[in-house]
C-alpha cells in the first residue's frame, strides 16, 4: 500500500509548497506530485490568481527530495513537442536520480489554450496526438548513447534524434497514462503505459474503479500484454472532518470523496485496496504543512 500527494500549485506561494515538499519527505509518503495548467483550473474568476507551473516545480524538488518519486500528474501532452517532453523527463530523472514518472495525458481545459495560444484540437485528435507522442517518447526513452531514432508520422517526426544521457532508472523513465476514457485513453494505457491513474476528480467509486481495471486488463488482453505489467493507481480528492455537516456537503456534491472522519477515510481507502488499487495520489488539499501532517498522522499510520 503506497500513498502520493499531488499538491495544488495554484494560490499558493513557492515558500509554502517548499515548507510541504519538506513535511512530505519526513512523512509516510512515496510519490509527490504537481498537475500541468498555466491557469487555476476552476471557474474563470479564479484564472489570474497565483499558478506555480509544474515541470518547474517538480524539478526544484527532484533536487531537494531524496527517496520520493516524483512527477507531473499529468503532463497536457498538447503543450510540449514530445521529444522536448522525453528530454525534460528524462533531465529531471538524471536530477533525481532515477525518481521520476512521466505522466501524460491528451489534455482538457481549454480555456488555457486559449489564453497562450496553444491550439486544442477537438477530442479524437488530441487522443491520436497523445498516442503518436507515445510512440516518440518510447522511441527515444529505448535510446542508449550513440544511438539515434527516426520516426515520421502525421503530426511529430524524428531524424536521427539522440537521447544522451540516457535514464538512470532502467530501462527507462516509467511513463504514466492518466485519465478514465474506457476506448481510448485505458487503449492508450494498455499499450504504451508501465503506470495506469485514474482520476476521481471525476465521478468515481470503489465500483467505479473496479470496472476501470476490467477495461484496462480487456484492452490488455486484446494487445497480448501482460495486465500485471501495469502498476495501478488513482487521484482522489480528501478532506478529513470531524464536522458532520461539513462532510456531509463534501459528499453531496463528490459523493466518492475521501471526506469525513479518518475513521471512514480509512475504510474507504483499505476498500479501494482491497480492489486491486496498488497506489492512490490524495488530492485538493490546500498547500498547507498543517493538512499533511494530519493526513500523515491520522490516516497513513493506519496502513503502517
Amino acid at each position: 500500500m503506497k500513498f502520493g500527494a499531488q499538491l495544488v500549485n495554484y494560490t499558493c506561494t513557492w515558500d509554502d509548497t517548499l515548507e510541504v515538499i519538506q513535511t512530505i519527505q519526513a512523512g509516510r509518503w512515496n510519490s509527490l506530485w504537481w498537475s500541468d495548467h498555466f491557469l487555476v483550473p476552476a471557474d474563470q474568476a479564479a484564472w489570474n490568481k497565483e499558478s506555480l507551473e509544474g515541470w518547474s516545480v517538480v524539478t526544484a524538488a527532484a533536487a531537494i527530495t531524496k527517496g520520493l518519486e516524483l512527477g507531473v500528474l499529468v503532463t497536457g501532452n498538447i503543450y510540449r513537442n514530445p521529444a522536448l517532453l522525453a528530454k525534460m523527463a528524462v533531465t529531471v530523472d538524471q536530477i533525481s536520480h532515477g525518481r521520476y514518472v512521466l505522466g501524460i495525458g491528451a489534455g482538457w481545459f481549454k480555456a488555457e489554450h486559449e489564453a497562450y495560444g496553444i491550439e486544442y484540437p477537438k477530442l479524437k485528435e488530441r487522443c491520436d496526438r497523445l498516442e503518436e507522442s507515445l510512440d516518440v517518447i518510447t522511441a527515444l526513452f529505448a535510446l542508449e548513447p550513440g544511438q539515434t531514432a527516426n520516426y515520421k508520422g502525421k503530426y511529430y517526426s524524428l531524424n536521427n534524434s539522440p537521447m544522451n544521457p540516457p535514464s538512470v532508472r532502467r530501462p527507462r523513465v516509467p511513463i504514466l497514462v492518466g485519465g478514465n476514457g474506457e476506448k481510448r485513453t485505458l487503449k492508450t494505457c494498455a499499450k504504451y503505459a508501465d503506470v495506469c491513474n485514474i482520476d476521481f476528480a471525476h465521478p468515481g467509486g470503489v465500483d467505479v474503479f473496479e470496472h476501470k481495471m476490467e477495461i484496462l486488463n480487456k484492452h490488455c488482453d486484446d494487445l497480448g500484454r501482460d495486465p500485471s505489467e501495469i502498476k495501478r493507481t488513482m487521484t482522489i480528492p480528501i478532506r478529513i472532518t470531524d464536522d458532520e455537516a461539513v462532510a456531509k456537503t463534501e459528499l453531496t456534491r463528490r459523493p466518492w470523496a475521501l471526506a469525513g472522519e479518518p475513521s471512514y477515510i480509512i475504510d474507504l481507502i483499505g476498500q479501494y485496496f482491497d480492489a486491486g488499487l496498488e497506489e492512490i495520489m490524495l488530492s485538493s488539499v490546500p498547500t498547507k504543512k498543517v493538512h499533511f501532517d494530519r493526513i500523515n498522522s491520522e490516516i497513513l499510520s493506519a496502513f503502517d
